[in-house]
């Protein structure tokens, strides 16, 4: 089955309506500048009371390795989703630690010269995000990147490593992403908001329902 993540978890509430919903993963973001920021006490409350096998992905931008390895084991996440040019320390990290971890890109960056650039270092990480975000808004624009330019560069690397599409998507509109992109993961926020930071709980059901049911069709 598709791998659901809803990001942006400001409170309690809307991360267990995400795990009753069926999401397998619920994101925390640690970057200030976004309207979905979350204190890293915060954080921590809502992961104690998730259950053990919902993933629990800590979203960092420009961050320095060893201030987010300790914001990981305060809250007790499972996976670090890093918005970073340069991601070696980050692959050390999980290389020794053996945390999960997700390169996040955006959707433009998908050309030939950059899938030549990657080359064996996607082996290196648990999956690709691939995002609509550049600059002061690396994710969480309500955005989608353009999906027919970036598809063969999506089809090319989900052969080989797991890929996690975000940026624009909704309840309405994930059916023609999945079928587009076939990804293996897919990444929503603003989508399924009712509020910057606030989840609409029915678009959020809404979201799992679609993905699940096209699942269902294609076996």
């Amino acid at each position: 089955m598709t791998w659901v993540k809803i990001c942006g978890m400001t409170n309690l509430e809307d991360a267990l309506v995400a795990v009753d919903a069926g999401a397998d993963a619920v994101g925390f973001v640690f970057y200030e500048k976004s309207p979905r920021y979350v204190t890293v006490e915060k954080a921590r409350e809502i992961v104690a009371k998730l259950p053990t096998g919902v993933e629990k992905v800590g979203v960092f931008v420009d961050y320095n390795v060893g201030s987010a390895r300790n914001i990981f084991r305060q809250v007790g996440l499972t996976m670090a989703q890093v918005y970073a040019e340069s991601i070696g320390e980050w692959c050390a990290w999980y290389e020794s630690d053996e945390i999960k971890l997700m390169w996040a890109i955006p959707g433009s960056a998908l050309k030939e010269e950059f899938l030549i650039q990657l080359g064996t270092s996607k082996r290196r990480f648990t999956a690709l995000l691939v995002d609509s975000g550049s600059g002061d808004r690396p994710g969480g624009t309500g955005i989608r990147f353009d999906w027919e330019g970036a598809k063969i560069g999506i089809w090319h690397l989900g052969s080989e490593v797991p890929v996690v599409v975000a940026g624009g998507l909704t309840p309405g509109n994930v059916n023609d992403a999945m079928k587009m992109l076939a990804p293996w993961g897919l990444d929503v926020s603003s989508g399924v908001e009712a509020s910057p930071g606030k989840k609409d709980h029915e678009k959020v059901r809404a979201f799992v329902r679609a993905v699940r049911e096209m699942d269902r069709r294609v076996g």
